[in-house]
């Protein structure tokens, strides 16, 4: 008892720290993330977002697609992006040491203004980068009133 009532505060980040690392492994071997910090990472594909009176402009950047396997939906404001990014990985024989590309499926939803046309929707890839343009509503656009 005298000894734990003696420790310093150091002692104690100590075993904080040994006590996130047997966690984070332990995580790990599940396949989960180790913290919440680590479920938040980056999304995929990443996107910018533009806009302009007569449409809303989203870039998602996924190069190494195929345009065939791309899913695109617009329901109710919600844009969906999904498709699946085959697996590449080296022959069996070498060791990797470093593995940030991305692979399999993913899913990435973007919420749209109130005022666009799901009926105007288009969308294509060139070069790793999907372009998908969504109108907006005619009758929500400002014009010009001409008075007499």
């Amino acid at each position: 008892m005298t000894a734990t009532l003696m420790r310093t505060p150091t002692s104690w980040l100590a075993d904080i720290a040994r006590v996130q690392r047997e966690l984070d492994r332990t995580f790990s071997s599940f396949g989960l993330p180790a913290s919440i910090r680590a479920a938040s990472g980056p999304a995929f594909p990443a996107i910018n977002i533009g806009s302009t009176p007569e449409a809303v402009d989203v870039y998602a950047f996924a190069p190494g697609l195929d345009a065939s396997r791309l899913e695109v939906t617009v329901d109710h404001n919600l844009l969906t992006i999904a498709g699946e990014r085959p697996l590449a990985r080296p022959a069996a024989q070498s060791a990797v040491y470093a593995d940030e590309r991305f692979d399999g499926t993913f899913r990435r939803v973007v919420n749209l203004p109130d005022d666009v046309d799901a009926t105007r929707v288009e969308a294509a890839y060139r070069d790793g980068v999907l372009h998908v343009r969504v109108g907006r509503r005619v009758a929500m656009q400002p014009r010009r009133i001409t008075v007499n």
